[in-house]
């Protein structure tokens, strides 16, 4: 079955094009930019370059504008929550009007990223469900863990939760090639573990909902050095080099070697 590299650069003859989609802080977009400049200043050039960013809050709960003008980037926003609230439409896409809804919501961000020529969009603590293809996603939970029906097993909002709550020992973080489900898309990279340590008894802490909150909180903060502000860029980076592929049937490659739990680094 022939394999498709998510990027060609030997093809394209040019760093491939990043669009930069966020909602609050944007530390992953942060980590992007830095890792950007860092293979810049190693290499003489990087094989990505962010070309703009996009955020779905037009607020002050996003650091979006601030990210962009500090970083010279092309910067644009239009709320989720007014364009639903002016419509009169609850934001869930699990109605035939939610998706709808969300599908005109995307058309705008579709002109930007169609007007930029734009190959992969990266979604660093974007927060609204997205319609638009070509996008890599980070998650806080190792998306290669099942259930015995083969559903993965921590997706999600809560997935640092559940995954503690299940007696998990350890917590990584996933990047993956989206697609119309939630967390469901190819897994494309996992990251090292972050050990799970609780200050009591599993049995005993869950009874305190919020301490046991405050403490899963506390672990995704960690996990998120450790995973995804190191999984996340590196991912972009590698689909940049041509090292990642896909073939027909969603599964994934790395210099032509699937990798269905997801490709781990060495050291």
């Amino acid at each position: 079955m022939p394999i498709t590299p998510i990027f060609d650069p030997a093809k394209e003859k040019r760093p491939m094009r990043v669009a930069a989609f966020m909602s609050g802080s944007g530390t992953n977009i942060m980590r992007l930019l830095e890792h950007e400049r860092t293979l810049r200043a190693r290499e003489g050039r990087s094989p990505f370059e962010t070309v703009f960013i996009f955020s779905d809050r037009s607020d002050s709960k996003s650091s979006g504008e601030t990210i962009a003008l500090k970083n010279g980037l092309f910067y644009s926003s239009y709320d989720i929550r007014a364009f639903h609230s002016m419509r009169s439409i609850k934001r869930s896409v699990r109605t035939p009007e939610g998706m709808a809804a969300r599908r005109e919501y995307d058309r705008t961000a579709k002109r930007l990223v169609e007007a930029f020529e734009i190959d992969i969009i990266a979604l660093g603590g974007y927060m609204s469900y997205i319609t638009l293809n070509r996008c890599v996603n980070v998650h806080p939970a190792d998306l290669s863990i099942s259930l015995p029906d083969g559903r993965r097993k921590f997706v999600g909002d809560h997935a640092v939760e559940d995954a503690i709550s299940a007696g998990e020992k350890v917590l990584r973080s996933s990047t993956l090639w989206t697609d119309e489900g939630v967390d469901s898309g190819p897994l494309l990279m996992v990251s090292d573990p972050v050990p799970v340590t609780l200050p009591e008894p599993l049995e005993t802490l869950i009874r305190d909902r919020e301490r046991f909150l405050t403490v899963a909180d506390e672990h995704q903060e960690r996990l998120k050095e450790v995973g995804d502000w190191k999984i996340f860029p590196r991912t972009i980076e590698l689909i940049a080099r041509g090292r990642f592929a896909l073939d027909d049937e969603g599964r994934v490659y790395v210099d032509g070697r699937t990798v269905p739990e997801g490709y781990r680094e060495k050291g």
